[in-house]
C-alpha cells in the first residue's frame, strides 16, 4: 500500500534510481534535484546527481525539501512554500507531491496547488490516484478548498486521477485541463474505489 512520508536519508537509494529514471526517458524536470534547472535555485540548496551519492549531502537535500514548508526558507524568486512528501510502498521511493501554500498567477494557470509525479517503472498502478487522495487532508489543513489541480489536455492518466478524487472541470488554459477538488468532502473517490479501497 502507498503512503505519504516526510523527505528522510533512508529513501537514498530508491530516490537516486527514480531520479535516473527521470533522466533516462527524457523528463529530468520531475526528477525532484534542483540543479537539473540550472541557475533556478539559490547558491545554497543547489546540489548536483553527483552530490546526492554522498549520505550527508543527501540528508541536507531532504531536509531542504521538507522545510520548503516553511515560509523562510530560502527558494527561488517566484516560487511559494509548499509541503511535499514521497510516496513510498515498501519502503521505496516511487514519486512525490506538493501542496503549494497559495497560488500565483502562474499557478493559477499552469501549476495548481498541487503537483505529482511518479516514477516511470511505477506508473500504471493507481499510485497518483492514491497519493491525492491522501494529500488533500493535508491541504485542508492548510485551509485550502477546494484545491485546483491541472495536467497536460494529453495526459489520460493524470486526468484521471484527479476526476476519480472529485475533481470538478472549469476549463482548458494554455493547454491544461483545470479542475477544483474538494478537500474536505469525504465522501468522493478518496482512493479510486467507491468502496474507498486502495487502488
Amino acid at each position: 500500500m502507498l503512503e505519504l512520508a516526510t523527505p528522510h536519508p533512508r529513501f537514498q537509494r530508491s530516490f537516486i534510481e527514480a531520479a535516473d529514471e527521470f533522466l533516462a526517458v527524457g523528463e529530468g524536470q520531475y526528477a525532484n534535484v534542483p540543479t537539473l534547472r540550472p541557475g533556478a535555485f539559490p547558491e545554497d540548496v543547489r546540489f548536483t546527481r553527483e552530490e546526492l551519492e554522498e549520505p550527508e549531502r543527501f540528508a541536507r537535500f531532504a531536509t531542504w525539501v521538507a522545510s520548503q514548508k516553511d515560509e523562510g526558507t530560502p527558494r527561488p524568486e517566484g516560487y511559494v512554500a509548499s509541503t511535499e512528501l514521497w510516496m513510498v510502498v515498501g519502503g521505496e521511493y516511487v514519486g512525490r507531491i506538493s501542496v503549494r501554500h497559495e497560488l500565483t498567477e502562474l499557478l493559477l494557470t499552469w501549476g495548481g496547488h498541487i503537483g505529482y509525479s511518479v516514477r516511470p517503472s511505477a506508473r500504471r498502478r493507481g499510485y497518483a490516484t492514491r497519493a491525492l487522495a491522501l494529500m488533500l487532508p493535508v491541504a485542508a489543513d492548510l485551509d485550502i478548498d477546494p484545491v485546483l489541480v491541472t495536467c497536460d489536455t494529453d495526459n489520460e492518466g493524470s486526468r484521471r486521477t484527479i476526476e476519480r478524487n472529485g475533481g470538478v472541470y472549469e476549463d482548458t488554459r494554455e493547454g491544461k485541463l483545470r479542475y477544483w477538488v474538494p478537500a474536505t468532502t469525504r465522501d468522493v473517490i478518496r482512493t479510486g474505489r467507491s468502496s474507498g479501497q486502495g487502488v
